[in-house]
């Protein structure tokens, strides 16, 4: 089996690469779905989260997510801290979907911070779906209804896109210039040529 990493920055487009890979029937982990999900269900998130921050964090019986978030992004501290602990446990969740794969030669996992929470030491290859900086700017902005500065407050929190395509086997270009579609099913060729190879 081949393990595959999608990634990119805010606004460059990865969701609808990945969709393109689903349509082509391969599974693909969402992990900032299946983070939400583990973030209210996981104990040991919960018990860990609530050691640190307390009970406030949890008391409608789930995350209190804008909460947490007003914590983290005005902390670096914090930030590392929230991600040593959510991070090793969507590893393993991710590590426990892939068993369940074990039929397809291709499995995928889209991550926005794939190298900052270390995911990649878990995978074979990554795609980095590139778009340029306005371009990115101007789909959040558009998406969220947010301010040029606070999507360059949350840009600022990810790795920069040069060093995402330098470490990663691929890059899809969404800049409105190349086909999304034909490059996804170009690198999928690669990818289970790749599988078969194993």
């Amino acid at each position: 089996m081949i393990r595959a990493g999608i990634t990119g920055g805010i606004g460059s487009g990865k969701s609808v690469v990945s969709e393109l890979f689903r349509l082509h029937g391969v599974p693909v982990y969402d992990a900032d779905r299946e983070a939400k999900y583990l973030n209210d269900t996981s104990p040991s998130i919960r018990q860990q989260l609530t050691d640190h921050f307390g009970g406030d964090l949890y008391a409608g019986g789930s995350l209190n997510r804008p909460l947490l978030a007003s914590l983290m992004f005005h902390d670096e501290k914090i930030l590392a801290t929230v991600n040593t602990i959510i991070h090793p446990v969507l590893a393993n969740h991710f590590a426990e979907w892939c068993a369940l794969h074990t039929d397809h030669r291709l499995v995928m996992i889209d991550a926005a911070v794939l190298f900052e929470a270390g995911f990649h030491r878990y995978l074979d290859q990554v795609v980095t779906v590139f778009a340029p900086k306005e371009i990115r700017m101007e789909r959040v902005m558009h998406r969220d209804h947010s301010s040029r500065e606070a999507v360059e407050r949350r840009m600022k929190h990810q790795l920069p896109e040069n060093e995402k395509m330098q470490r990663s086997g691929f890059v899809i270009y969404n800049d409105d210039r190349h086909s999304l579609i034909r490059q996804t099913a170009d690198i999928l060729e690669k990818l289970r040529k790749m599988g078969e190879q194993q």
